[in-house]
């Protein structure tokens, strides 16, 4: 059964839930902070604390395949688990694996998250377009067919990523403005929201590229990277009402108190509303 599209059912969350979307990311660190082992007792605890503080109240939940699959089979299993425990709490799931390839090989990665018989299936899915846009082809398609979504890498808030997304095209776009543009077509028609998302980094500044593709905006960055949500404003002028600022650390760090985590999910989330309303 093909669901709603994504960009309708994440309008929807974001408007009900408030436009934020929280990271899952198990790494060493943070599992050493919270008490835990950083073994797979350690990730299970982790993930099952923050599904359940978590997913029925933020919009999209966000884990960072790495970090379970670093664990083999045994790790894959919890991020199968939370997947289906997020989704069934009502949070949209983004699994974040920042696929890129070409061919049979880009379908089966799109079969592995987008396919509605899958056990890693998602909501969406952030995906990599440097092998060329149109190598996303097999993913943009298993989306449409389930009603998911895709996360195109469009300007990444680490700083290297400039070289390659700032760098020009024959036409004299920057690769990131011609990826922007790719998303817009995609998301031509679209209402409320297309399905088609970029990641734009929270971190830039201003982000000197047209961002208005009709679709969602998914801003890393905030928190522990350095970016406020009163910053929004200023990287998406015009586009800011279509937002998804991703929060990780500023949000896990306050666990492994379940109300520790709720509470900063909703100031991070009151902030952003504020900082995109203007009040």
């Amino acid at each position: 059964m093909t669901l709603e599209p994504f960009g309708a059912r994440l309008r929807r969350a974001m408007d009900t839930r408030g436009p934020l979307c929280v990271g899952i990311d198990p790494h060493a660190a943070l599992l050493t902070s919270w008490g835990l082992n950083d073994d797979i007792a350690g990730l299970e605890r982790f993930t099952r604390t923050v599904v359940e503080a978590l997913a029925d109240r933020v919009a999209v939940l966000k884990p960072q395949s790495a970090f379970f699959e670093r664990f083999g089979s045994r790790g894959v299993a919890v991020l199968e688990k939370a997947v289906e425990e997020a989704r069934a709490a009502g949070a949209l799931v983004l699994m974040d694996a920042k696929r890129g390839d070409i061919g049979s090989t880009m379908g089966a990665y799109a079969a592995t998250y987008l396919d509605q018989d899958s056990p890693l299936f998602s909501d969406a899915v952030t995906v990599s377009p440097y092998l060329g846009f149109g190598s996303l082809r097999p993913a943009l398609d298993a989306a449409a067919a389930s009603g998911a979504g895709v996360f195109v890498l469009a300007l990444t808030s680490n700083p290297e990523g400039a070289e390659v997304q700032r760098a020009t095209a024959a036409d004299g776009r920057s690769l990131a403005q011609l990826m922007l543009d790719h998303m817009a077509v995609e998301n031509a028609g679209a209402a409320p929201l297309g399905s088609v998302g970029a990641v734009v980094g929270a971190t830039l500044g201003d982000a000197g590229v047209d961002l208005a593709i009709n679709g969602p905006l998914l801003a890393p960055g905030i928190g522990a990277q350095g970016a406020t949500p009163a910053d929004l404003p200023a990287v998406f002028g015009d586009a800011v009402g279509n937002v998804v600022p991703s929060v990780s650390r500023g949000v896990l760090r306050h666990g492994p108190d379940v109300s520790g985590l709720r509470e900063a999910a909703e100031r991070f989330a009151d902030e952003v509303r504020g900082a995109v309303s203007g009040s």
